[in-house]
């Protein structure tokens, strides 16, 4: 009798540290979804399909992310982030016809329907400009892709300035062709008798990178 009443505070003692573990799993996991679907539930009109988009177009899944970013569009067909990765999309895949399309019905939607004082907008408009830009480089329509370029700078320069610290370490490249770089270098390339002008140096355009603010 002695030795059994002596190993029952250690037998509750054990059951306890369980209950509160497992308690506090369960807490945690409660939370943690909780936080998630306030998230969503609580975010704009497309905006779960843009974040799923985005993570399709950094890993190269165009078709994919095309997908996604039509799904936002169909849910918000003013989503401002859908239009313009479903046209980066389009352009990164190599279908240029659709995405000089997209690119350009975004900037016209912006100019008709941003407010002076939408920041986030004109950034996407300067993103816009310059990413159409990219295109007409790509495609060898070179005063066209240098006047989205001035555009682009003259929007907003700090938006297309060149990919951040994080941006540059992540994809491993230390010197970014930014905008303001190709447009000097084109007007420059432009300004040459025909015969002299070298308008693509594929080592360093491939540097370039899509904006989406």
């Amino acid at each position: 009798m002695t030795v059994h009443a002596r190993s029952r505070p250690r037998v509750t003692a054990s059951l306890l540290r369980r209950y509160i573990t497992l308690m506090a799993i369960f807490t945690f996991v409660m939370f943690t979804a909780w936080a998630v679907a306030k998230q969503y539930l609580q975010a704009p009109p497309g905006d779960f399909e843009v974040r799923q988009g985005d993570i399709l177009l950094s890993d190269r899944k165009y078709d994919e992310a095309i997908e996604r970013f039509e799904a936002a569009l169909a849910t918000e067909p003013n989503h401002r982030g859908a239009m313009m990765g479903r046209a980066i999309a389009y352009l990164q895949s190599e279908r240029y016809g659709e995405a000089e399309a997209a690119f350009s019905h975004l900037i016209s939607f912006l100019q008709d329907n941003l407010e002076p004082d939408d920041v986030t907008g004109t950034a996407v408009l300067a993103g816009a400009h310059a990413n159409r830009g990219i295109l007409y480089d790509r495609t060898g329509r070179h005063e066209e892709a240098l006047s989205d370029y001035i555009q682009a700078l003259r929007i907003d320069e700090g938006a297309v300035e060149g990919p951040s610290v994080f941006h540059r370490i992540l994809h491993g490249n230390t010197r970014p062709a930014t905008i303001r770089k190709r447009a000097e270098y084109l007007a420059e390339q432009l300004s040459l008798p025909e015969d002299q002008r070298l308008l693509a140096v594929p080592e360093v355009d491939a540097r370039q990178r899509m904006h989406k603010p």
